[in-house]
């Protein structure tokens, strides 16, 4: 967990607290008015209640959805949830097939010859810094090639990993 601490203390006789903290924000749960073993057991039931509910967060609520970026400009360009394929070859070696992208220009469309036949194609640009990213998949004019149409080439060489 990405949690800086959870601490169990006693604090006195009578009083025990739990601390959960994390970057940006700490929870502090405290019980006075309890004695001796009493005090210890209900602070120590609380710790695994938080125990038990932290465990079931997904990782991306606690740090955020995996994203890729521009690897000039580190602005946002897809989401890992929108990965179709990780198998596509671009132009400069490995590329990824996405059901969406964000943060980026598409080019004019032309008709372009790619290793599975003809397609109508249109670069896609990072819309801060312009760097030339993939392209988008407009029209594919082979029926088994038409899956692609909407979907977007994303090089790896190009973009860069957040949040994992």
């Amino acid at each position: 967990m990405r949690f800086s601490s959870l601490a169990l203390s006693i604090t006195g006789f009578n009083t025990c607290s739990l601390v959960l903290e994390y970057p940006g924000f700490s929870l502090l749960f405290t019980q006075t008015q309890l004695f001796g073993n009493v005090c210890y057991i209900v602070c120590w039931w609380i710790q695994e209640l938080v125990r038990v509910f932290i465990s079931y967060l997904p990782m991306a609520e606690l740090v955020g959805p995996r994203l890729y970026s521009c690897c000039n400009c580190r602005n946002q360009v897809a989401l890992h949830d929108d990965v179709i394929s990780k198998s596509f070859q671009g132009r400069n070696g490995r590329a990824f097939l996405f059901s969406h992208a964000m943060n980026i220009m598409v080019g004019p469309k032309e008709d372009r010859q790619l290793m599975t036949g003809l397609h109508t194609v249109a670069d896609v640009y990072c819309c801060d810094c312009r760097e030339v990213l993939g392209w988008k998949y407009e029209r594919a004019y082979e029926e088994t090639q038409k899956y692609k149409e909407g979907k977007f080439i994303l090089e790896k060489s190009r973009i860069v990993m957040e949040n994992w």
